[in-house]
């Protein structure tokens, strides 16, 4: 009688299991992944004063004001757009032609999906300080202060180390520079067709996390408007965000910056606010001290986006930092 019972058990534990797997494999494949509603073409979102250029083959936003040199460019972090840079771009503008411009998987240019694009992967590192330099020849800038915020420092970055005749100085405003290691996860996940069959859900979460980072990000996120929100949350409407975000990650790969960063001449602005809760004072500190020609500034009272949260103060860090700069004919 035991034996029939433990035999039973045996079977049914072997059911429960085949059950299991079946449910890992399959389960995955049954459920839907509906295609994204209410997306459109990134021309449909344009603002009264956007404009679009091709640029090694994806038509990237942009926006462009003033004239006199030194030229900047403004390079956005992660999950925003040119967006960001709306309180600072037109006093800048007052004595300097200023760029702004979306990166690829932001804000209003172009998704390319993969095997759209020929040649390198344009959601890469190197091929974002590619389109940088492609824009700035488009555009007429020979050479610029590129200004990168958060994760575009690490493109900032990577443009003076690649093309240093090029740059002239660097802001980087609470720069995050990421190793890339978790791009290597993110691929190593996707690789499982289950996990790379949910993906698309994954990313489209950002609606919902990304609006907690927004408000982690800011000293008094009570000055967080709806105006503000929607200008972060409407790139989020252009068509293929969700799979160009996905292009996004898994491109990732460690770009080895802080090895080289002594290596950096250039005059060097480090901007931080003294309230980051993303990436902590004390590391833009430690960014400063290891380029010889760097300087720190510390904004009071002020989160992880200053030219957002605090752009009178980030203005007069950033103006006095370009006076000292020695011209460029």
């Amino acid at each position: 009688m035991l034996g029939w019972i433990s035999a039973r058990l045996k079977r049914r534990k072997s059911k429960i299991a085949v059950a299991l797997i079946l449910i890992v494999l399959i389960g995955p494949f049954l459920v839907p992944v509906p295609p994204l509603k209410d997306t459109v073409p990134p021309l449909e979102l344009a603002d009264p004063d956007s404009l679009f250029a091709d640029v090694n083959g994806i038509s990237v936003h942009y926006k462009m004001r003033g004239s006199g040199k030194p030229a900047i460019v403004l390079l956005h972090g992660f999950g925003a757009s040119l967006f960001s840079w709306r309180e600072v771009l037109l006093p800048l503008a007052q004595n300097h032609t200023v760029v702004a411009f979306d990166r690829p998987a932001f804000g209003l240019t172009e998704r390319p999906l993969r095997g759209d694009w020929v040649g390198e992967n344009p959601y890469t590192a190197e091929a974002q300080v590619r389109l940088t330099f492609s824009l700035m020849d488009r555009l007429g800038i020979e050479k610029a202060v590129i200004v990168g915020h958060s994760a575009g420092s690490a493109i900032a970055l990577l443009a003076a180390l690649e093309f240093p005749a090029r740059v002239q100085a660097l802001v980087l405003v609470d720069p995050a520079l990421g190793s890339g290691h978790g791009g290597s996860l993110i691929r190593a996940l996707c690789s499982v067709p289950q996990i790379r069959r949910l993906a698309p859900l994954f990313v489209r979460s950002i609606r919902s996390w990304g609006k907690r980072i927004l408000v982690r990000s800011w000293h008094n996120s009570s000055r967080i408007t709806e105006e503000i929100m929607a200008g972060y949350t409407k790139p989020l409407r252009a068509k293929d965000w969700d799979l160009g975000l996905l292009e996004f990650a898994l491109a990732a790969r460690p770009t080895k910056i802080r090895e080289k960063l002594s290596s950096i001449a250039l005059p060097v602005l480090v901007v931080t606010g003294d309230d980051d809760r993303v990436v902590a004072p004390e590391e833009s500190a430690r960014l400063a001290q290891e380029m010889p020609n760097a300087r720190l500034a510390v904004i009071p009272r002020c989160g992880h986006i200053p030219q957002e949260e605090c752009p009178l103060a980030f203005l007069e860090a950033v103006q006095d930092f370009l006076r000292r700069l020695p011209c460029v004919p």
